[in-house]
This record gives C-alpha cells, sequence and structure tokens, in this order.
C-alpha cells in the first residue's frame, strides 16, 4: 500500500532524532571553534598549551593510521615489485644470453685470427706452397685416421704432396680430387715418416698406430734412444716431406718402444698448406729412371801426336799408371831395365844417347 501523500519525511523517530544530533554536532563544533578562536586572542599562550596538548592526543591516532597507510601501500608496491622484477629477470636473462653469445664469438675469432696469424707466418717462411686450404673433417673415432681438404687437383694438389699446419706436420695428400682431397695422416697405420730427434739426431720412423698416436722405429738395438717429451723433425729421407717440420712429442716410453703423440691436431686446425713434394724424384716411377746411353769405346790417340809413346805391353798390364812413370820433382829417376824380348823404352834410348 503506497503511503499518503501528504505524509512528511521526518515521520521516523529514528530519522528525526539522527537530525537532531547532526545538529548538536555542527553546532557544539561552532561554538568550540569560536571558543578557540576568542582563546588565540586572548591567551596565545594558553592556545598554544591547547595545541600541544591536541597534538600529544591525536599522535597516536596518526601513528596508527600511518603504519596502516604505509602496510597497505607496502602490499601494493611489493605487488609491482614482484611483477616488475620477473619482467626485469627476463630482460636480465636475455641480456646475459646474448653477452655470452657474444663473449663466444669474439673468442672464436681471436682463436681463428691467431691461427690465421701463424699459418700467415708459416706461409711466409716456406714461400712454396701450392695451396692453402680449409680441413674439412677428420675421422676420429674409425681405425683409419684420414682427413679431408677444401682444395682439389683444380688447385694444383697432387698425390703424395705434404700437409702441414703452423703446429707441424698433418700428413700427406692420398686422393686427389677435382675440389677437394683426402688426407692420410701421420697416425693412420699406413703412414710412415722419416723423422729425427732434436734432442740427439737420432734418427727412426714414425709409424701410425691408428689411434691418434706413432710409434718410434730406430735401426739400433737395445738402450732406447728417446726419452719423454723429445721433440721429432723430418729429416727429409725418402724426398717426400721437407726437413726440420715439426711431427710429433714423446709420450712415454714402452720398453724399447717409445709412443708419441702428434703436434698438428687435425680436429683443432681450421686451415693448412700444401706443399710441394721435397724432392720430385721421389715419387717417380721406377721406369722413368732409365740408365743413360753407354759411351762408345775410347779411341786411340792419332799416330804422330806425341801421345802413342806407352808400349803395347805396358797398355795392356792393368797394375801400369802412366801418371806414376812421370818423374816428380826432386825425384832422381833410373831408367827401367828392358825386358827381354821387350821393345826399348824411349827413355832408356834417349839415356843411352846422353
Amino acid at each position: 500500500m503506497p503511503p499518503p501523500p501528504h505524509r512528511r519525511p521526518g515521520f521516523s523517530r529514528k530519522a528525526q532524532y539522527g537530525l537532531l544530533f547532526g545538529y548538536a554536532v555542527a553546532v557544539g563544533g561552532i561554538l568550540v571553534a569560536l571558543l578557540l578562536l576568542a582563546i588565540a586572542f586572548v591567551d596565545p599562550r594558553g592556545f598554544a598549551a591547547i595545541k600541544g596538548a591536541a597534538v600529544d592526543a591525536t599522535a597516536p591516532v596518526s601513528s596508527g593510521g600511518r603504519s596502516v597507510s604505509e602496510f597497505f601501500s607496502g602490499i601494493g608496491e611489493g605487488i609491482g615489485d614482484y611483477f616488475r622484477a620477473g619482467s626485469q629477470n627476463a630482460q636480465l636473462r636475455a641480456e646475459l644470453e646474448q653477452t655470452r653469445r657474444d663473449l663466444v664469438a669474439a673468442q672464436t675469432a681471436r682463436a681463428e685470427n691467431a691461427q690465421l696469424r701463424a699459418l700467415l707466418g708459416l706461409a711466409r717462411q716456406t714461400e712454396d706452397e701450392v695451396a692453402v686450404a680449409r680441413i674439412v673433417g677428420s675421422s676420429y673415432g674409425s681405425a683409419r685416421r684420414l682427413a679431408t681438404l677444401s682444395a682439389g687437383s683444380g688447385d694444383g694438389v697432387r698425390v703424395g704432396q705434404p700437409i702441414r699446419a703452423a703446429d707441424g706436420l698433418i700428413g700427406r695428400v692420398l686422393e686427389a680430387g677435382r675440389w677437394a682431397s683426402r688426407v692420410l695422416l701421420v697416425s693412420d697405420g699406413a703412414s710412415s715418416v722419416p723423422v729425427r730427434s732434436l734432442r740427439n739426431n737420432v734418427p727412426a720412423l714414425a709409424v701410425g698406430r691408428g689411434d691418434g698416436t706413432v710409434e718410434l722405429r730406430t735401426l739400433e738395438v737395445g738402450v732406447n734412444p728417446f726419452r719423454r717429451g723429445d721433440v721429432l723433425v723430418t729429416s727429409g729421407i725418402g724426398g717426400i716431406f721437407p726437413p726440420g717440420v715439426p711431427v710429433a712429442r714423446v709420450a712415454r716410453i714402452e720398453g724399447e718402444t717409445a709412443i708419441a703423440r702428434p703436434l698438428a691436431d687435425p680436429a683443432r686446425i681450421e686451415a693448412a698448406i700444401v706443399q710441394p713434394i721435397y724432392q720430385a724424384a721421389a715419387d717417380g716411377e721406377l721406369d722413368d729412371a732409365r740408365p743413360s746411353t753407354p759411351s762408345g769405346p775410347i779411341a786411340a790417340p792419332p799416330a804422330g801426336s806425341g801421345m802413342d809413346t806407352t808400349p803395347a805391353p805396358l797398355q795392356r798390364n792393368p797394375d801400369y799408371q802412366p801418371a806414376l812413370q812421370d818423374p816428380q820433382p826432386g825425384q832422381l829417376v833410373r831408367p827401367p831395365t828392358p825386358r827381354p824380348g821387350a821393345p826399348a823404352q824411349p827413355q832408356a834410348a834417349a839415356a843411352g844417347r846422353r
């Protein structure tokens, strides 16, 4: 049922009491303000004391309110910092990964530059390189120790040519294609390199073992002439490898056998130099070494030239040496006694005439 249209808004007692209380509070506030204003004009010191008492009375309330405000504002800031920290951590992790990649790239470039500088110095020393190429692959786990070189017959590479790097000898060309070549490493079982020790100049043969090492075989039997740490270089014997190229370092001694490890590791080398064979005839065929055409018999000197004074029996005597028949300075020469049936010597006839 709707209320009557002439009903007053303050009909409820509760609303009337609330309105009355509001009026009372407003009037009381006005009176207090007027009283304080009057005290401030009449007694400033007393008004200052009242202000101090008011400050002391409201200090705990303001402190508690501030604590509550800081608590809730701290909660908000903590939540914001949490989300901001997550994004910042993600950004820092991305920057760290990029820095690591840049560091690896810088280290790689530094190592490559060091190898290229060493290779450039080696090329300047040798001055007879056929080609400079990259090692694009090498076998490690198999029994055959081979490597692939990014240079072939189109670059002048031929079978048998030595391959070396700044660290030392790598091997020799086993097969040569048009654009690539296969290299037989010094550690392969089919490889043998004549070497000598820098310490005592003992010659040996470095034979590959197929496990990344080489065995040193000497012609001497008995005491092992090598020591751990001895450096071996090529001796030049055989004509394939030039002398003085570092090959291996002795790693251990096993009785009369010395085991050495090659100084040049193809797995850690990016570029190498192809050199010509040290002596071109070393890789030739035996049929190419044909004997020279024998010369004909030596003709006798022409008659009457003064060079046919040696008697025929002395010419047939193998012990006869004409150079010893000439008198030496300060030597007294007695004419030889003619043998029965032998013609007279020209020197004896001349002595008889004198």
